[in-house]
């Protein structure tokens, strides 16, 4: 059975009731367009004035006016809801968890991850290091989707095929991100098609695009990406959304003609 999805594209702000305000208006937009499937981006809750900013936002697992407006959206719209990532509490308290919530159409909490692979970058006058606010995570995230198994991904994650691979057969994989547009414009659609053609699956991801108040510019270009490395959909920047269907019809075949995961030796 086709099911269509859909990533939502932000350009987050300091203000964590604005940000709620614009990702309730385009989930109903999503959903609008059919999609029994929603993803958010990375950080979409806060894109802080600093880095440390999101330390006061972090809530408990279960509890929170985050959790809470993720679980009322998932089952007001009767959809899958994958909450972009959101900060945890973790157990130093001056950093967070970068956390990915699975919410399914009865509002329900249904899988997690939290995000491994912390970026850190260098050039110039542009520097990021998320060690210093977050704890990295250590294990590997998924769900059961009607159509399939989902794996789970955030940003930075995309540059280690081994998380991908640890994963196992997916029907579709979440890649919700903040991407710079430095690395972003250099890496960032080769490395999403290559994680779609090595895994033959569909790769979903929900990206933050443009200009913050923080002065941060991400990449955006969202994209469905199909098992065949096609670009289904994709929005180069600011808010919106880019959708199109999962055919588990579609994954077969390509796994039928290439086989190439049946051909793995290591």
């Amino acid at each position: 059975m086709k099911t269509t999805v859909a990533a939502i594209q932000m350009v987050s702000t300091p203000n964590v009731d604005e940000n709620i305000a614009t990702a309730r208006r385009l989930i109903a937009d999503a959903a609008a367009r059919g999609a029994r499937l929603v993803t958010l981006p990375e950080y979409w809750p806060i894109m802080g004035m600093t880095d440390t900013d999101k330390v006061a936002h972090a809530e408990q697992p279960g509890h929170g006016p985050i959790q809470d407006f993720l679980a009322g959206q998932a089952r007001a719209h009767g959809i899958w809801l994958i909450g972009g990532t959101l900060p945890l509490v973790s157990g130093d308290a001056g950093r967070v968890l970068n956390t990915t919530l699975v919410y399914d159409p009865a509002g329900q909490h249904v899988g997690r991850y939290d995000k491994i692979h912390l970026f850190g970058f260098n050039k110039g006058t542009e520097s990021y290091d998320e060690a210093r606010t977050i704890v990295p995570g250590e294990t590997v995230g998924g769900f059961d989707a009607p159509f399939g198994k989902v794996g789970l991904a955030i940003c930075y994650d995309l540059r280690f095929p081994e998380l991908f691979r640890a994963m196992g057969e997916c029907a579709l994989i979440i890649v919700p991100a903040a991407f710079t547009h430095t690395t972003g414009l250099a890496h960032w659609e080769v490395l999403l098609r290559a994680r779609a053609i090595e895994n033959q699956c569909y790769v979903l991801a929900s990206a933050q695009g443009g200009t913050h108040t923080n002065g941060r510019r991400t990449f955006g270009h969202s994209m469905l990406i199909d098992p065949w490395g096609e670009v289904k959909d994709v929005l180069p920047e600011g808010e919106g959304v880019v959708s199109g269907e999962i055919d588990p019809d579609y994954i077969a075949k390509v796994r039928e003609s290439l086989p190439a995961l049946k051909h793995r030796k290591l």
